[in-house]
Parts: structure tokens; C-alpha cells; sequence
């Protein structure tokens, strides 16, 4: 017997309903709906044609400095500005201060439908393994209703502190799952990459970097990147965020650029709710955007995705964490238009985040873990457009969170007019 079934779900893409049966937190199978022959099951849930996803994935999030906003003295209108503002304030951090923001981001993106998360946590002397240790402790915590993968993050360099190198390991150690990196940190590229890819090499970790931020053509420490990634054999292991000079150059050098991107299996990681925030700032016409180019690189077979990176704090002003508000503003900003292209961005969100992550039980083969929404929309481009409430969110086929909107407006003064709905 099932424990949980789910009847006429839509699919992006299909006009074809699905039956989705869950047994023991496993898809125990998903198949068209023929209205006959319905199995057993405690729990049957009609979903009469709304829209199920498997949960949605959040590749690139920085949870321990989010809700800052509050604490600024000053609003940061650079990247320098950015970072120098934030690492004052880390100085103030403690382990129960980082713990609560993060809580708040966790559950506000569960309620959103998310089910799996990478997380940059940050790692130098000034803050030490503190925010690991923190990170470490909630992804135990959580387990049973989101997945945390943890990089290991040098925002200020591995090498202009000494103790930093020694401190990455130590996270490693800990439990981190990713080898992180910023090629814009140490004047050393090949360093500093060496030194990640060696990690990562050693302990048989991805790595995730945040590269070429910057609305500048002539950085181009991708090109460092790809050469690592071949030399030390990590195709589809290699994550890169941000990419935003690939962005201001010509399509003569972009093009050969995002090729060889494509042929080494790197990821590419948009976040416009940074990038389009800090980049562009110097121009005072014909402003540029500062985004990674995404459909020229989708036309090369790159897999892009994105991300939220921060929530409301200098680098951010914004954010919800729902990954479907920066999947509209991508949509928007680079140019996006059709039916197509909208379920490409859930598909962004869901299978192409996922492979990114490198997760094996994902989507709704028997077997994978049961990890689904159900969203308040038949089809992507309304539940893009109108980010639809995620009704019910499942976690190994467990109900994690639940959304019930209930609107009235009343229309003309005094007429006493109703209109109720959700």
C-alpha cells in the first residue's frame, strides 16, 4: 500500500496528467493518469491539473549574512563597498546571531518549495570555523526537511592571512561538501585556484567559485578555471557564480569563451539580484546590465542556472528566498519571452539546478527521494509570473509546509459587494 497519492498532476511542457505514488519517503512510481486501476493508499490527494515540481533548488545562497540591512550604517553601491561593510559587521557575529538569520532564510525557503540548498559559508581568521561550525550543526538539524550543502568560502583570500589555507582544510574536516573560492581576492589567480582544486582533489569534493564579478571585459580569470578543471579532470564538478565580464565582451571573444565552458561540463551560476545591483554603476549612459551573457551560453550547451546569493543585506538589498522571484527577474533582464522560455526557468530552478548539485535521487524516478510542490498554477509561465503559492511542500513524502491564501476585496464604497478566493 502507498502512503501518499497524488492524482491529475500537470507537468511543464505536457498536456499529459500524472499519477505520482510515494512509499517509505521514495517515488514509488510516476506514470500518465488513466483514471482506472488506482492503487491503494492511505493519503490520495486529487490535484485536479495543477502544476507538480520536484523541490525546488537553491544553488547559491550566503546564509550567514543575511537579514543585515538593519545594521548597515550606510548603503553599499560597490562590490568593495560590499565587502569591506560586511566584514565589519562579522566582527560583531556571534554563533546564536548566525544561527537565527539563517533559521529565518531556512524557513521561509522551505515554505517556498525549496528542498535542497547550497549555502557559501564564510571562512577566515576573522570570523574562524564559527560559521561552519553553525552551518554544520543546522544542516544536522534540518535533514528531515531540507538538504544543506556547505561550501567552504574564502571571501577575503587564502592568501593575504596565513592562517586562512589551514582554516579551509579545518572545514573541509568539519563537513563541508564544497571547495569554494574567489579568484578576485588574491592577486595570485593560479594560486589561489591551484590551491582549491587541490583541495578539492584531496578530500574528492566539487568546487563552487565565485568568478569575473564585474562588469569589465578584460577580467577573464574564467579562462584560469577551465585550464584547472581539465588539469585536474573535475568535468561537471566545477560551479562558477556571478561570470559578469563574460558579460561586456564582444561575441568574437565571448563566444570561444563560453564554448570552452560548455566542452569542460562548468556550471554557471546567474545572480541578478547582485549582479544588477552592484554592476553598472560607472555608467552614465548605455548602462550596462552585469550579468553573465545566459543565452549565449545556453546556446552553447552550458547548464545555467541561478541563484539568490544574498537576502537583503549589502551586497542584496532584496530578497524573499523564493528562487521564482529571481527566476522572473532573469527572465526579464536578459531578454526572455516566451512559453518556452518560462518553463526553462523552472526547469533552472528543478533538473538543471540539481544536476549542478550533483544529486543522484532527484525528480520523480521510483527510487528518488520524494522531494515535490505543488504549486497554485496549471502551467510554468503563470507560476512564473504570478509566483504562485507553493500549497504544499513535501520532503522524503512528508508534508513540510502548507500555504492557504485567502484574499477579499470589496469592490465600491458602502456597496457591500463580496469577492472571496484564494
Amino acid at each position: 500500500m502507498l502512503d501518499l497519492l497524488l492524482t491529475r498532476c500537470s507537468v511543464p511542457g505536457s498536456t499529459q496528467m500524472m499519477d505520482l505514488g510515494v512509499q517509505c519517503g521514495q517515488i514509488a512510481f510516476w506514470r500518465e493518469h488513466t483514471g482506472t486501476h488506482q492503487p491503494n493508499s492511505k493519503e490520495i490527494l486529487d490535484v485536479n491539473g495543477k502544476l507538480v515540481l520536484p523541490g525546488l533548488v537553491e544553488p547559491h545562497i550566503h546564509l550567514d549574512k543575511a537579514l543585515l540591512l538593519d545594521r548597515l550604517a550606510e548603503d553599499a553601491f560597490t562590490l568593495q563597498d560590499a565587502i569591506a561593510y560586511t566584514a565589519d559587521l562579522k566582527r560583531t557575529f556571534t554563533a546564536d546571531d548566525i544561527g537565527r538569520r539563517a533559521a529565518r532564510v531556512i524557513r521561509k525557503a522551505v515554505a517556498n518549495g525549496v528542498s535542497v540548498m547550497r549555502c557559501h559559508v564564510e571562512i577566515d581568521p576573522v570570523i574562524g570555523l564559527v560559521s561552519m561550525e553553525v552551518m554544520a550543526a543546522i544542516k544536522e538539524q534540518v535533514k528531515e526537511v531540507i538538504d544543506l550543502q556547505i561550501v567552504a568560502f574564502p571571501q577575503d583570500g587564502l592568501f593575504l592571512d596565513v592562517r586562512t589555507p589551514g582554516l579551509m582544510r579545518k572545514a573541509i574536516e568539519l563537513g563541508a561538501d564544497v571547495v569554494g573560492g574567489i579568484t578576485y581576492a588574491d592577486r595570485n589567480v593560479s594560486g589561489h585556484l591551484d590551491f582549491v582544486f587541490r583541495l578539492a582533489e584531496e578530500y574528492g569534493l566539487p568546487v563552487d567559485l565565485h568568478v569575473d564579478f564585474s562588469d569589465l571585459a578584460d577580467e577573464r580569470a574564467i579562462l584560469e578555471v577551465v585550464k584547472y578543471t581539465k588539469k585536474f579532470s573535475l568535468y561537471g564538478r566545477v560551479s562558477v557564480g556571478h561570470l559578469t565580464s563574460l558579460g561586456s565582451m564582444n561575441p568574437g571573444d565571448a563566444e570561444p569563451i563560453a564554448e570552452a565552458i560548455a566542452d569542460t561540463g562548468i556550471h554557471v551560476m546567474a545572480l541578478p539580484a547582485t549582479d544588477l545591483y552592484l554592476n553598472g554603476r560607472g555608467d552614465d549612459h548605455k548602462v550596462r546590465r552585469g550579468l553573465a551573457p545566459v543565452k549565449l551560453l545556453l546556446d552553447k550547451g552550458v547548464n545555467v542556472i541561478y541563484g539568490s546569493n544574498n537576502i537583503q543585506n549589502a551586497f542584496t538589498p532584496t530578497g524573499t528566498a523564493d528562487p521564482l522571484d529571481i527566476g522572473l527577474l532573469l527572465f526579464q533582464t536578459c531578454h526572455m519571452s516566451s512559453s518556452r522560455d518560462s518553463e526553462l526557468i523552472i526547469e533552472m530552478a528543478t533538473f538543471r539546478a540539481a544536476k549542478a548539485l550533483g544529486l543522484t535521487n532527484y525528480g520523480f524516478r521510483p527510487g528518488s527521494s520524494a522531494d515535490f510542490v505543488i504549486c497554485d498554477a496549471r502551467d510554468s509561465r503563470t507560476l512564473l509570473f504570478e509566483r504562485s503559492a507553493r500549497e504544499r511542500v513535501y520532503k522524503k513524502g512528508r508534508l513540510v509546509a502548507r500555504t492557504d491564501v485567502q484574499q477579499t476585496v470589496w469592490l465600491g464604497e458602502g456597496s457591500g459587494t463580496l469577492f472571496a478566493g484564494g
